[in-house]
């Protein structure tokens, strides 16, 4: 078995030799404008910074970059309908790592409408494709809130109207369903 690389992939780690070499001869001052610049550009670089580095960030700011992350996962194009289209696992990854984050800041309220955010925009680009792909992408970020909640100290009818509200917002039906059902008779049952 050859160990050849095909030249794609040879050219790249080319390239990236090149790269670090260039790098390396720069001042950290510069490096770090020009990452700072770049991630300015790029939402999708800035996101991996911040997976990477776990940027701290007010709760403000974190449910603007959730808000900005749902918009960019649930994006497609009309025109692509019907079809296994392309989308952002990156920005799936940035709002389940986010709404966990704004939970642990304690500010389970606002994660809950950033769900219902994502449940409305979420179920939506599940129906307008072809197999779903994205299902279980949707699940894992809301499975994030709907752990919190059995946690939490908020009223109980405030929880079981939400999951009320979560269940309607479905455009498919069965985005954490049996989750969200179980969860509002909990609620429902509690006194």
């Amino acid at each position: 078995m050859s160990k050849r690389l095909p030249k794609r992939a040879a050219k790249s780690l080319d390239t990236a030799a090149r790269l670090r070499k260039v790098l390396a001869k720069r001042t950290k001052r510069v490096l770090i404008d020009a990452l700072v610049e770049f991630a300015g550009e790029d939402r999708g670089l800035l996101r991996r910074l911040d997976a990477r580095f776990e940027l701290e960030a007010p709760p403000q700011e974190l449910v603007a970059t959730i808000r900005q992350a749902i918009a960019d996962a649930t994006y497609f194009d009309q025109r692509d309908i019907n079809r296994n289209f392309r989308y952002d696992y990156a920005a799936y990854e940035a709002v389940k790592r986010n709404l966990g984050r704004l939970i642990r800041l304690g500010h389970l309220r606002p994660a809950m409408e950033l769900s219902l955010e994502l449940m409305v925009k979420g179920s939506h680009q599940i129906q307008m494709s072809d197999e779903g792909l994205m299902t279980d992408d949707v699940k894992e970020c809301l499975q994030v809130v709907l752990e919190a909640l059995p946690k939490c100290e908020l009223p109980a009818d405030e929880v079981a109207a939400w999951c009320m509200h979560m269940l309607a917002a479905d455009s498919v039906g069965f985005v954490c369903d049996e989750e969200l059902k179980a969860l509002r008779r909990r609620f429902e049952a509690s006194p």
